[in-house]
């Protein structure tokens, strides 16, 4: 069975969010003052998410990525991802993750079937990446890639989140770690997503990191896998991994997006910046309607909008916390 909007893209991905809460308070996640936490209560339990997830890849959803806030930080992921990994016709199981907790947990996420992993990583210089982080120790996040190439995950992939005068500059040494060890790294153009005044003057612009790594490096395509991101994906000459270059703003890639989220809270959405989305809590818990759950998540992916607004200079964008929505 295939799910598809009315624009005819086909939708194979849903981004699943687990928990809203993070061990990290990033900059361009989560405002500077600390907001009220959900109280568990407020968001699905596994039960209602495994449905979810289930309903989805009945109707053809085939890569499912668990985020959050720290999708590590709630008690019970693994046993359910263990769950969600033997869903018949799901493909790919992956999650994003600001790594913290990776050194301890990789063995047993990679025992669980997680196919690959999505580690946030925003700078390579300790008091840089503190600074982006609001506290966050660099020397974890680097322990728990490690772990996660002793586990047996092939690869790891890399976000980082190019931002101007913040750490624009580590560009080649993000570079330089795609020819040493087998890793994916993805230079993702910065998206305003809390209130920041001038955002844009933040922004990188994907053809100028590319251009930049031109100049030093030769670039060789790499051919587009299944089931792949967005990322226009490259690989420097005799380097164990690859480099991505991922850009929501400059060059929006709404043509191809193949995805629907889903929040802790239940809150269905066709794109990360709908300022609604549809809420699956009426067809959960103990009014569980299956027929239902999967006549709204047809309809979610339906009306899934054309494109988002972000390459419209003209256009601000309603902030939200990305903490909320699954980053």
């Amino acid at each position: 069975m295939a799910l598809v909007d009315s624009f005819g893209r086909r939708i194979n991905y849903l981004r699943l969010s687990v928990t809203d809460r993070c061990n990290l308070r990033c900059r361009y996640c989560m405002p500077e003052k600390r907001t009220p936490e959900r109280d568990h209560r407020g968001i699905l339990g596994y039960e209602d998410l495994f449905r979810v997830a289930r309903a989805s890849v009945s109707l053809g959803v085939e890569k499912i990525r668990v985020t959050g806030g720290e999708p590590l930080r709630r008690g019970g992921i693994v046993r359910f991802l263990d769950e969600l990994s033997v869903i018949p016709g799901l493909k790919r199981l992956v999650v994003t993750t600001n790594g913290v907790l990776v050194g301890k947990m990789a063995s047993a996420l990679r025992e669980a079937g997680v196919d690959s992993l999505n580690i946030s990583l925003d700078s390579l210089r300790p008091e840089v990446y503190s600074r982006i982080t609001r506290g966050g120790d660099l020397r974890s996040v680097l322990r728990g890639i490690a772990a996660a190439g002793e586990a047996g995950f092939p690869s790891v992939k890399i976000n980082v989140v190019v931002m101007r005068g913040v750490n624009d500059a580590e560009v080649f040494d993000f570079a330089r770690l795609s020819i040493e060890r087998p890793c994916k790294v993805r230079f993702i153009e910065y998206m305003p997503t809390v209130p920041e005044p001038g955002w844009r003057s933040l922004v990188v612009p994907g053809e100028e990191i590319k251009d930049r790594l031109s100049d030093r490096y030769a670039l060789l395509p790499v051919a587009r896998e299944e089931l792949m991101g967005p990322a226009r994906e490259y690989k420097i000459g005799g380097g164990a991994g690859t480099i991505g270059i991922i850009t929501p703003v400059s060059c929006g890639f709404c043509g191809d997006c193949n995805r629907i989220r889903v929040t802790a809270t239940g809150i269905a959405k066709g794109c990360l910046f709908e300022s609604s989305g549809l809420d699956l809590a009426p067809f959960l818990g103990k009014g569980y309607d299956p027929a239902g759950l999967m006549s709204a998540l047809r309809g979610v992916a339906y009306r899934k909008p054309e494109k988002h607004g972000l390459s419209d200079r003209n256009t601000e964008p309603t902030p939200f916390l990305m903490s909320r929505v699954g980053g």
